[in-house]
């Protein structure tokens, strides 16, 4: 989906990362789970433009990450009304913002089995705005309805429930979710992309203004940041990532320390020449 661009455009991911990063607006604090490169830029993103708010956790790091006890900390602290915005994706994600992390065709005898849930069905429903991204947007991956529900969109009104989601992002476009209706509504559609190929590739039916606007491309300040500022912390956690989007490889250095490191312990990165 990436690969280098020329001076003056962008790749997908920086895209993603701009819109993920404006969705985030005036959180308190956003956190980051397992595998998600892109979200944990949107988050030291919306950071840098926030003059240091959001506070930024992300899991798979040792720098971006005051939890010491991995994944039920995680859970205490959204519990406790102390985390804003969570990204979540799925195997296939459903018109309803059901996701499924489970398996495809019958349960017993899958024709594909997902990594599994991992709490997405409590955070789904603690977390005020719960962000979804699929990075395959195709009609196996956003289906009329999932084949398993690992955390469900949307609940009762008898439900209390505060959390769930807000929006739905793919390379092609940028969905908004009604709770109330239980339905997606196309809000932008990328550059390069229009709407006949996000109905054409998209399995759920979704509303739609008579004109789609453009998502606004990443500015050159955007894009400056995201290469010059957030992409040597991302190597941190995600070097493979740094490394095929920025050019950037971690190195590890001793001097000052990481929360949950020996002490001097610490990391930087470096930008290949």
């Amino acid at each position: 989906m990436s690969g280098a661009q020329p001076d003056g455009k962008f790749r997908t991911e920086e895209l993603l990362a701009d819109v993920m990063s404006r969705l985030i607006g005036d959180a308190r604090h956003v956190a980051v789970g397992a595998q998600s490169p892109i979200p944990a830029a949107a988050a030291i993103l919306a950071r840098e433009r926030g003059g240091g708010r959001p506070h930024v956790s992300i899991l798979e790091s040792r720098t971006h990450n005051f939890f010491t006890d991995g994944g039920r900390e995680l859970f205490d602290c959204a519990g406790q009304g102390r985390l804003d915005v969570f990204f979540l994706s799925g195997g296939q994600i459903d018109g309803e913002a059901n996701i499924n992390l489970i398996s495809v065709g019958d349960y017993r005898r899958p024709k594909v089995r997902f990594s599994g849930s991992f709490g997405s069905g409590y955070l789904y429903f603690v977390v005020p705005r719960v962000i979804l991204f699929r990075l395959e947007h195709s009609r196996r991956a956003l289906v009329e309805k999932v084949d398993f529900i690992s955390a469900p969109g949307t609940s009762p009104h008898n439900v209390y429930r505060p959390g769930g989601p807000i929006a739905l992002i793919t390379p092609l476009c940028l969905f908004a979710f009604d709770r109330e209706k239980k339905r997606f509504r196309l809000d932008s559609v990328h550059p390069g992309h229009g709407v006949e190929e996000v109905i054409e590739n998209t399995g759920f039916d979704f509303d739609r203004a008579p004109q789609v606007p453009q998502t606004p491309p990443p500015s050159a300040e955007t894009l400056r940041l995201l290469r010059e500022i957030v992409a040597p912390e991302l190597a941190e956690a995600y070097p493979r990532f740094a490394a095929s989007m920025f050019g950037i490889q971690p190195i590890e250095r001793r001097s000052g320390s990481c929360p949950g490191s020996p002490p001097g312990a610490s990391s930087a990165a470096i930008r290949n020449p």
